[in-house]
């Protein structure tokens, strides 16, 4: 659950996850996962699926450098282009949380059920969260209106930890990668 909520991005203002991060979490390759959508691409209009721009591929890879995402991908290897060593040759399709249950209905493998279902309760997850962290944000200012200047130390305060970070997590630690 924790894995694929850390894929989750906020693209173009929709929640949406990678092919690639699609692919992993399915386990199969990229290209399959997509040949499967283009095969039944009138399954996923615009507002379920959509490709990346070039530009939109170039901020993802430098905000998040060509380094390890912390969810064991690494976007040069999602972004890069082909030199004969393997690669991406077209840019990444992003699925929202409907595009990402229609694949249910084209991937029909019991891992694909069972991953479906634990996408969507991130999905359901996160929205909650959203939530709760509106209503606090609401009580807080209700709260504030309530009591005096002495107070506005501790409100700042809490307003500043609600204050989602813009920074990227950082994975701590070592990882153990495989040799080829």
């Amino acid at each position: 659950m924790e894995r694929i909520e850390q894929a989750i991005l906020v693209i173009r203002g929709h929640k949406v996850l990678l092919d690639a991060d699609l692919a992993v979490l399915y386990g199969v390759e990229t290209k399959a996962l997509n040949r499967a959508v283009k095969r039944n691409v009138e399954r996923f209009p615009a507002d379920f699926m959509f490709q990346f721009t070039e530009e939109e591929a170039a901020a993802l890879k430098r905000h998040y450098g060509a380094s390890n995402r912390g969810d064991g991908s690494v976007l040069r290897s999602q972004f890069g282009t082909s030199n004969g060593r393997g690669g991406r040759r077209y840019l990444p399709y992003a699925f929202t949380e409907q595009g990402v249950a229609m694949l249910s209905s084209v991937l029909r493998s019991p891992r694909a059920v069972r991953v479906n279902i634990e996408i969507m309760r991130a999905f359901v997850r996160l929205r909650q969260m959203l939530q709760q962290n509106a209503d606090l944000a609401r009580k807080l200012a209700s709260l504030e209106k309530k009591y005096d200047a002495q107070f506005k130390a501790v409100f700042d305060a809490i307003r500043q930890l609600m204050t989602p970070s813009s920074k990227p997590k950082r994975r701590i630690g070592f990882s153990r990668e495989e040799k080829k």
